[in-house]
């Protein structure tokens, strides 16, 4: 008797989970559409995170891959654009537009639930962050520079990352008033976004903390994960094992990050317009 109870209890479970799958994709296909329409999104989502790519098959080119640094540079470059803008920047933005349209709060009364809600909105930017991290690795395999050292790793940081910004991304929503304030309220992302970039300018008593920065951890996740370096400058050569002891506070730090914007976003978040 108690294993029949238990089976069918399990099979509406299955269903459930199953339904709210498709829900999030179909919302998620959507969504997708609804970007690569917009040009100026369509710009930002494509053109940001394919600059630097293009950037290193010239310098390539040019003969200047001897090397790693550049190289590395310019991935870790590519992967946070496709974070901050179609990640970050295209949901922040999309979700201020349609919370002040109502949009939001009209899908709420019907069967999507929260969490689907929100997930279908930041798939088209995962989409492109995914799109950018496989295209990085076949890139490099084409120009000759080295493969990941761990590509479980660099695996994990990459979905980590997207699930950080995409927080972040919620979490500026629920102060920002408008889709025209965004410009300005997601500034202190986009500073902590790419302030990774200017860790080997500081002192060295300063970079141990600006490196759990979210920008500068993905960057050197990048670093750790693909070419075995603990920091811009200082030799690869770090095995499988050892770059999962180095990447642990990096790791640690985005998911700090991100549980930040979760809580923070859960408590102040508003799903229709203040009257």
């Amino acid at each position: 008797m108690s294993v029949t109870t238990t089976t069918t209890s399990a099979a509406p479970a299955r269903d459930g989970w199953r339904t709210s799958l498709r829900r999030t994709v179909l919302l998620g296909r959507v969504n997708w559409t609804l970007m690569v329409r917009n040009r100026t999104t369509l710009l930002y989502a494509f053109l940001m995170p394919a600059l630097p790519l293009v950037l290193l098959v010239v310098g390539t080119r040019g003969g200047q891959n001897a090397n790693i640094d550049p190289s590395a540079g310019a991935i870790a470059a590519a992967l946070l654009f496709a974070l901050v803008f179609p990640g970050y920047y295209n949901l922040l933005s999309m979700f201020v537009t349609r919370r002040d349209e109502l949009v939001l709060k009209r899908l709420r009364t019907g069967e999507v639930r929260d969490g689907e809600l929100i997930t279908s909105m930041a798939l088209p930017g995962a989409a492109v962050t995914l799109v950018v991290a496989v295209a990085s690795v076949v890139l490099a395999a084409v120009l000759g520079l080295p493969m990941p050292t761990n590509p479980l790793l660099l695996l994990l940081a990459v979905l980590l990352a997207i699930g950080t910004f995409a927080a972040f991304a919620i979490w500026t929503a629920s102060w920002t008033q408008t889709a025209e304030s965004a410009q300005l309220t997601s500034a202190p992302v986009i500073a902590l976004s790419t302030v990774g970039f200017v860790v080997p300018l500081l002192p060295s008593a300063a970079q141990p903390w600006v490196e759990l920065t979210p920008g500068a951890a993905v960057e050197l996740l990048l670093r750790i994960s693909w070419f075995g370096q603990e920091r811009a400058g200082s030799e690869p050569g770090m095995s499988f094992v050892e770059t999962w002891v180095e990447a642990a506070p990096s790791l640690g730090a985005l998911a700090v990050w991100a549980l930040l914007a979760v809580v923070v976003a859960r408590r102040s978040l508003r799903w229709e317009p203040r009257a």
